[in-house]
C-alpha cells in the first residue's frame, strides 16, 4: 500500500479488481451489461405500478419505492467498478470518497427499513385483510416510506462522519468503492473503538429491523396455517415469495461483511461479497418481482396488448 507522511490525504486510490489481459474488457462489458439491465428492470417496475390500475396496491408502491432505491443505490458504486475495470488502480478525491461512503451506507439502510415496512404490509394484508386498505391507506404508505428515507439518511451519518474524521496513513482502499472497513484499515490510530460505533449503530438498527421482520414472518406463517384449504395457504405464501427472496439476499451477503471486527475476513474478500449486495440484488430484484408474481405477469399483458391496440389505431 501506498504511505503518506501525514494524517490528512486529498485522494485515496481505489484497488478494484487484479483483472489483467482479455480478461479486463470482458470484466468491464459484463458488468456494464448487468448494469443497464438492472437501470432498465427497475424503470419497468416503476413505469409498470404507475401505468396499470391492478397493481395500485400498497404492497406494489412499496415495491416501485424498492427500484427507485435500487436505482440509486446501484449507481453510487458501480461507475467507479467499471472505472477501476477499465483502467485499474483510480484516483478518488477524498470528498468524494467521503460522500460515496455516505450514500451509499444512507441507500443500504434506507432499504433495510424498507424491506421491514414491506413485511408489515405482507402481515397486515394476511392477518388482518378486513382492514388491510384502511391501515394501508395512500397517505400512510408515503410516510412509512419518507421514513425508511429519513431513518436510513440520519443512521448513517454517525459512521460515515466518524470514519471521515479518521487520521490516514495508507492511500490504497482495497475495494472498488469507498466502504467502512477498508478504509479504517488505512487509518493511523487503533479503530476498535469506531468499529463498536458501526456495530451499535448499523448492527442494531439493522439487526432489530431483521428480528421484526422475522416476528411478522412468524405471525403471517401461524395466520397462513390456520387457513381451511392448500389452495388458500398457497396463494398467502405466493404473495411473500418474493419480498422473502430478496430479504435473503440483501441480509445474508451484507451480514457477511458488517458482522465481525476489522480483520476478521480477509483482506479482499469483503469487496467479492460486495459485489452479491451492491450489483447482483439490485439486478435480481426486477427479476424476482416479475418472474415469480402472477399479477405483474398479468399487468405485463394488459400493458402490451394496451400498446399494440395503440399501435393499430391509424
Amino acid at each position: 500500500m501506498d504511505h503518506v507522511n501525514h494524517t490528512g490525504t486529498q485522494s485515496f486510490i481505489l484497488a478494484g479488481f487484479a483483472t489483467t489481459g482479455t480478461l479486463r474488457p470482458l470484466a468491464f462489458l459484463g458488468t456494464l451489461c448487468v448494469y443497464l439491465l438492472t437501470l432498465a428492470g427497475n424503470l419497468f417496475i416503476i413505469v409498470l405500478v404507475r401505468a396499470d390500475s391492478g397493481l395500485s396496491t400498497p404492497m406494489y408502491f412499496l415495491v416501485s419505492v424498492l427500484s427507485f432505491l435500487e436505482l440509486w443505490y446501484v449507481s453510487t458504486t458501480v461507475p467507479t467498478l467499471l472505472h477501476t475495470l477499465l483502467h485499474g488502480h483510480s484516483p478518488i478525491p477524498s470528498a468524494v470518497c467521503f460522500v460515496q461512503l455516505y450514500v451509499f451506507h444512507s441507500l443500504g439502510m434506507t432499504e433495510c427499513y424498507l424491506l421491514g415496512v414491506m413485511a408489515l404490509d405482507r402481515y397486515l394484508a394476511i392477518c388482518r385483510p378486513l382492514h388491510y386498505h384502511a391501515l394501508m391507506s395512500r397517505q400512510v404508505r408515503l410516510r412509512l416510506a419518507g421514513a425508511t428515507w429519513v431513518a436510513g439518511f440520519s443512521a448513517a451519518l454517525v459512521p460515515a462522519s466518524l470514519t471521515a474524521t479518521l487520521p490516514f496513513c495508507l492511500t490504497e482502499v482495497a475495494h472498488y468503492f469507498c466502504d467502512l472497513v477498508p478504509l479504517m484499515r488505512l487509518a493511523c490510530v487503533d479503530t476498535s473503538w469506531h468499529h463498536r460505533v458501526h456495530g451499535a449503530v448499523i448492527g442494531v438498527a439493522t439487526g432489530c429491523n431483521f428480528v421484526l421482520i422475522l416476528g411478522l414472518y412468524g405471525g403471517i406463517l401461524r395466520a397462513v396455517l390456520k387457513l381451511p384449504s392448500a389452495a388458500s395457504r398457497t396463494k398467502a405464501f405466493s404473495t411473500c415469495s418474493s419480498h422473502v427472496t430478496v430479504v435473503a439476499l440483501f441480509y445474508a451477503s451484507a451480514f457477511t461483511v458488517y458482522v465481525g471486527f476489522p480483520g476478521s475476513h480477509p483482506e479482499g474478500t469483503d469487496k467479492h461479497v460486495a459485489l452479491v449486495y451492491a450489483l447482483l440484488t439490485p439486478f435480481l430484484n426486477p427479476i424476482i418481482y416479475t418472474l415469480r408474481n402472477k399479477e405483474v405477469k398479468e399487468a405485463i399483458k394488459r400493458i402490451s396488448v394496451r400498446i399494440r391496440t395503440i399501435l393499430k389505431e391509424p
